[in-house]
């Protein structure tokens, strides 16, 4: 099962890399979804290069999803089903229709976060809990998701509020989904978020213990020679 989870995770990592450096390209660095677009709305801009990739995306959840229910719960419990259907359903919605394609992207680009949720495991799985190289991938962890899943958010929702006009224009199906599942994942991402809190101050705390253990023992070395001079003397 163990193997089974390894290839799973390197499957999400490849598909983070990629779903992120394109989202974050079309949103933050093409003008595909620019208010500047003359004649059209942004909630109705697409590209063959925004669909392929949307498509790229539906085929990952649709296999992630089978998978986690093939063998659940090892793979993912309740919370990774509601996510993934959730996902599934804009994703889709967004590629088939090229209906709120950039709100579909803004929340894809949560997927930073991935990459260091599985290299933790990956630590994890193969003893290195205790290493500085898992300390620094939780404290990334912590900034990359307090970026993406949780100050992201808050821009999308503000950015929302801003095109509401023309949101409005959108079918009720993506009206549905662009009103609906954002809160939804927010409300998720903070709870993730405070667990991941929780397990960073659980780990500071327990790398400032071995630091201080580890100082102690440095010290004793040194400090025996003084002691032992002291009694033959």
């Amino acid at each position: 099962m163990q193997r089974i989870e390894w290839n799973n995770r390197a499957i999400s990592t490849v598909h983070a890399l990629f779903i992120t450096a394109m989202s974050l390209y079309l949103v933050f660095w093409s003008d595909l979804y620019s208010d500047q677009q003359l004649n059209a709305f942004v909630t109705l801009q697409s590209s063959p290069l925004s669909t392929f990739a949307l498509g790229v995306s539906v085929g990952y959840f649709l296999t992630d999803l089978g998978m986690i229910f093939w063998f659940y719960p090892a793979l993912g419990g309740l919370e990774y089903v509601v996510h993934h259907l959730l996902s599934v359903a804009s994703v889709a919605y967004a590629m088939l229709t090229g209906e709120g394609q950039l709100y579909t992207y803004m929340v894809l680009i949560s997927e930073t976060t991935t990459p260091g949720i599985n290299l933790r495991w990956y630590l994890d799985t193969t003893g290195m809990k205790g290493s500085r190289t898992y300390l620094i991938n939780g404290v990334v962890i912590f900034i990359a998701w307090l970026v993406a899943r949780i100050l992201l958010f808050m821009y999308l929702f503000y950015h929302l509020y801003l095109h509401y006009q023309q949101v409005k224009q959108m079918h009720i199906i993506g009206k549905f989904l662009a009103f609906g599942v954002p809160p939804i994942l927010a409300v998720m991402n903070v709870m993730w978020f405070g667990k991941i809190f929780k397990g960073l101050k659980k780990t500071l705390a327990k790398s400032h213990i071995l630091s201080r253990e580890a100082a102690s023992t440095c010290v004793l070395p040194t400090a025996l020679p003084v002691m032992y001079s002291g009694a033959f003397m």
